[in-house]
């Protein structure tokens, strides 16, 4: 069969480019995390000499390093110089850690699904799950890593105005759990915000349960933050104002039961405050840049996450806002709107 060369060239053009994109990530990673972009952000022109130097590390590679990182564009090369510049743009995307523009994060979590890719693919035959506790570190903290500057940004400013009264009941004093918590990055932003409230993370995965406590304590909050390994159908405690999931409850094989669990353990006039990854309803309609990443990310992690878990519902991350309102009336609730929404987030008000 004949086919036009031109579509012939365009198809290799797009692979090529996805190829260089892939090895990017990995080059990213290796920036991020021997702290080359920390060392460029702010420096000026520098000679590869000067960036390994404030790198510490090995001349030789860093200049193949710049290389790449200038033909992928992160990086501007003055040829008459033979030096590089980190622009302040990409700086704060690669290098601030306190930028809600960073991505650190992200460059983590893409290379850890390499690391387990011999799991998901093994699950691809049996229809096995891998859960949350069996990937890689570089999953649970670069999951952190990305989310955080988005909760950092959003969080108290966007969202929890969105819902109604709130941010009146956090000021004055509201009992709080986050399930689903992970690093417990959420639940401490949470708690610097609002010093008369009381809050408990959930988490089924021991480790990072570890982690938030240590980091509760290094922020100063540990008066006001416990966290706690339970599952989100069984987490202790009721009377609570607040509840809070962030990005997870897809990730569970029994989303339905973990909806039902919180209507048991929520306040007459408590809030469920549902945080789930942008979608649209249809596969047409995410077929865009964001859906790709959601659809691959669901793949990789969110589906496995789910087949793993008792229920083995298996919505995966696109999960349209009908089959929310679907999950969350019929356990009672009454009251279910998307709240406010980010190009990755939306934020749904679910009330009894």
């Amino acid at each position: 069969m004949a086919i036009d060369e031109s579509k012939i060239e365009e198809f290799m053009g797009k692979v090529v480019t996805e190829l260089g994109a892939c090895e990017g990530v990995a080059l990213h990673r290796i920036g991020d995390q021997l702290g080359i972009w920390k060392a460029m952000a702010g420096a000026g022109a520098l000679t590869p000499a000067q960036v390994a130097e404030r790198a510490s590390c090995d001349e030789r590679y860093v200049r193949e390093w710049l290389a790449a990182e200038t033909a992928a564009e992160y990086i501007e090369y003055d040829e008459a110089t033979g030096t590089f510049t980190l622009n302040d743009l990409v700086a704060a995307a690669m290098a601030d850690e306190d930028s809600p523009m960073f991505l650190g994060g992200a460059w983590q979590l893409a290379c850890s699904v390499f690391t387990d890719l011999p799991k998901v693919t093994a699950a691809f035959k049996t229809g096995g799950g891998v859960g949350w506790g069996e990937h890689s570190h570089d999953l649970f903290e670069g999951v952190e890593r990305f989310f955080r500057p988005g909760y950092n940004t959003n969080l108290v400013a966007e969202w929890l105005p969105a819902l109604d009264g709130v941010v009146e009941k956090l000021e004055a004093g509201a009992k709080v759990a986050d399930v689903g918590c992970g690093h417990g990055a959420s639940t401490i932003i949470l708690a610097q915000a609002y010093p008369n409230s009381t809050f408990v993370g959930y988490d089924t995965h021991d480790a990072s349960i570890v982690h938030a406590r240590k980091a509760a304590a290094e922020a100063g909050v540990a008066d006001r933050v416990t966290f706690e390994v339970a599952p989100a159908q069984s987490y202790p405690g009721t009377g609570y104002d607040l509840v809070c999931f962030f990005d997870c409850l897809h990730d569970m094989g029994d989303p339905d039961g973990a909806a039902k669990h919180v209507r048991s353990t929520l306040a007459d006039d408590g809030t469920w405050l549902l945080v789930e990854p942008y979608a649209n309803g249809s596969l047409t309609e995410n077929m865009n840049p964001v859906g790709r990443v959601y659809y691959a990310s669901s793949t990789l992690i969110c589906l496995p996450a789910s087949l793993a878990d008792e229920g083995r519902r298996g919505l995966g991350n696109q999960v349209p806002d009908d089959t929310w309102a679907e999950v969350t009336q019929a356990v009672g609730f009454s009251r279910f709107r998307r709240a406010t929404e980010t190009a990755f987030n939306r934020v749904f008000e679910v009330r009894p």
